[in-house]
């Protein structure tokens, strides 16, 4: 079975909206897709709207309702369910068993970074919102299907070296994560301030490791990254 890592969930205060946007993700990397890839995404948002507990992150569906949901037979549930693990947005959270359906919830962070290049195709205001950016940098997002980010220029330290390699590595997600960030140090730590709690906890859940490669890739005294709130 696989197990589900510690995942960001759509409740609380901002519940309602962030339960939107999440589904608007799917909807513009879906139509972004080929045909496989629409199908694949209109069926995970069609079960998500149809059957998923947004306060447990359960998804309690045996595989003869969705295949009534999706119009398939059982064997083609299967496939499409074993694609979703695989991408990593379905996670097992419990195996089938005599009398009880499988449980499933959402590998939130995973379908944030799968759609991630095409938030731009939504709006700026879009991508300031989940990536925590300012105004410049969601309209640089808008202007290609390619995100940029122009990387800081004249500029000496361990931070701007970090950023040039990743920036080189993947674009995309250094327009997306890594440029907002602000960097300070504190002795031997290099602390990044993020510019929501939000984007702080999905850099520390999912790139942390990522920051920290980069950081001995440098050759530097510093020791540690840090990755906090701005506010």
């Amino acid at each position: 079975m696989q197990k589900a890592g510690p995942e960001r969930r759509a409740t609380g205060r901002n519940a309602a909206s962030m339960k939107y946007d999440i589904l608007s993700a799917l909807g513009a990397h879906g139509c972004a897709g080929d045909k496989h890839r629409q199908r694949l995404v209109l069926r995970l948002i069609t079960l998500i709207v149809a059957r998923y507990n947004w306060i447990a992150d359960e998804l309690m569906v045996g595989q003869r309702e969705m295949a009534e949901l999706w119009s398939i037979d059982e064997r083609s549930v299967k496939r499409e369910l074993a694609k979703l693990r695989e991408l990593g947005w379905l996670v097992q959270k419990r195996a089938a068993a005599r009398g009880r359906v499988a449980v499933h919830g959402l590998g939130l962070a995973r379908i944030l970074e799968g759609t991630g290049p095409d938030w731009g195709r939504i709006g700026p205001d879009y991508v300031a919102r989940m990536a925590g950016q300012g105004a410049p940098a969601a309209e640089a997002a808008t202007s290609s299907n390619v995100i940029s980010f122009p990387l800081p220029t004249g500029e000496e330290g361990v931070w701007p070296r970090i950023q040039a390699l990743l920036h080189r590595e993947d674009p995309h997600l250094y327009a997306a994560w890594f440029a907002a960030l602000r960097a300070e140090h504190d002795g031997d730590c290099l602390r990044l301030l993020a510019p929501s709690r939000f984007h702080a906890d999905y850099l520390r859940s999912n790139h942390l490791q990522r920051l920290e490669r980069s950081l001995h890739s440098c050759g530097t005294e510093v020791a540690r990254i840090e990755v906090v709130a701005a506010t």
